[in-house]
């Protein structure tokens, strides 16, 4: 069964209500969740962008069974590899080894305000293979030094390490990181479902049977007006596409970027309203592309949190979980 997971959306939570709601998500019986690594919101609406990793060690001690992710972090400027790795691996300790790292290539939002500047896509793909080397060499224990283009490491160890080696899910949205990245990942994680890039990577990966994890905004309301204007408000920076978002450096940038876009053009591209049949849809889409589990996010989930965990456990986890086995028509 594909897994369906909650999104832990810090640009529109503050970090207590982000605790509340995974241990909502985990008695709704959602089976992971993951969390977002921003310095800044997207769009000023949102509001928010609390440090996830402290957040994440708090989920930890509010939940006991849901599995744990960065959604993603990225591990090239903000953060140097090095400690990526050791917050993994005290997140791996502190879960009991229910975390997954999510990393990528990040985006210039969050990472232009070291003051380094924001490198090429290319560049900062070679940045990403480097990091990989460094973090999987850290969770394999020992010493590790390491020159290469990028980055250096002098004596560096993990002295708190789980049992479990932390998994690693690398972020893909094309043929060029698949080959990078899919022979030294345990996951990939892409936001489009694209059959594409699951063929091609599981072809460069070295195993197979890698998990391929996606994401897929939602806005439920009981009114669906109500719903559009909200995912309209929060989301409309979600129309650029992830080549742009990944290059603007501040939430003003994309407020103007995407000032034409309509309600109607956001409501078409993510479901919005009180109905299970287009979030069914929309999922069934990443499981026919492939993937293995998708993670939701509710747009607003501050505006009715209760509501909206009622709703998920009561009608839409049953609803994905029986049209996934084919038991009601993904229409309905």
């Amino acid at each position: 069964m594909m897994g369906i997971g909650y999104t832990l959306m810090t640009e529109q939570s503050g970090p207590r209500s982000l605790v509340e709601h995974a241990a909502a998500a985990e008695r709704t019986g959602f089976d992971f969740a993951v969390m977002s690594d921003h310095y800044f919101p997207w769009l000023h609406p949102q509001g928010h962008a609390p440090y996830a990793w402290s957040v994440l060690g708090a989920v930890t001690q509010v939940t006991s069974d849901i599995e744990l992710m960065t959604y993603v972090t990225a591990p090239i400027m903000r953060y140097h590899p090095a400690v990526v790795a050791q917050k993994a691996a005290t997140l791996g300790l502190l879960s009991r080894d229910r975390f997954l790292l999510g990393i990528g290539a990040g985006e210039n939002l969050n990472e232009h305000v070291i003051g380094h500047g924001w490198p090429p896509v290319n560049v900062r793909h070679e940045m990403l293979s480097e990091a990989i080397e460094i973090i999987s060499a850290l969770f394999e224990g020992g010493n590790v030094d390491y020159v290469g283009r990028h980055y250096r490491v002098d004596s560096a160890k993990l002295w708190d390490r789980p049992d479990r080696r932390v998994p690693v899910g690398t972020a893909a949205s094309g043929p060029q990181s698949v080959r990078r990245f899919a022979s030294a990942s345990d996951a990939m994680i892409a936001v489009t479902p694209e059959s594409g890039l699951c063929e091609d990577w599981d072809r460069a990966s070295n195993t197979t049977g890698d998990r391929k994890i996606g994401q897929l905004p939602i806005c439920w309301d009981p009114d669906r007006d109500a719903a559009m204007e909200r995912a309209h408000e929060q989301f409309s920076w979600f129309a650029g596409g992830w080549k742009v978002n990944a290059e603007l450096p501040v939430p003003d940038a994309f407020a103007a970027a995407t000032k034409y876009v309509r309600p109607e053009d956001v409501a078409s591209a993510i479901p919005c309203g009180p109905e299970v049949g287009p979030i069914v849809d929309a999922v069934s889409s990443f499981w026919q592309a492939g993937f293995t589990d998708v993670a939701l996010v509710q747009i607003g989930v501050d505006n009715d949190p209760t509501g909206f965990f009622e709703f998920a456990g009561t009608e839409l986890l049953p609803a994905l979980r029986s049209a996934e086995t084919g038991q009601v028509s993904l229409a309905t």
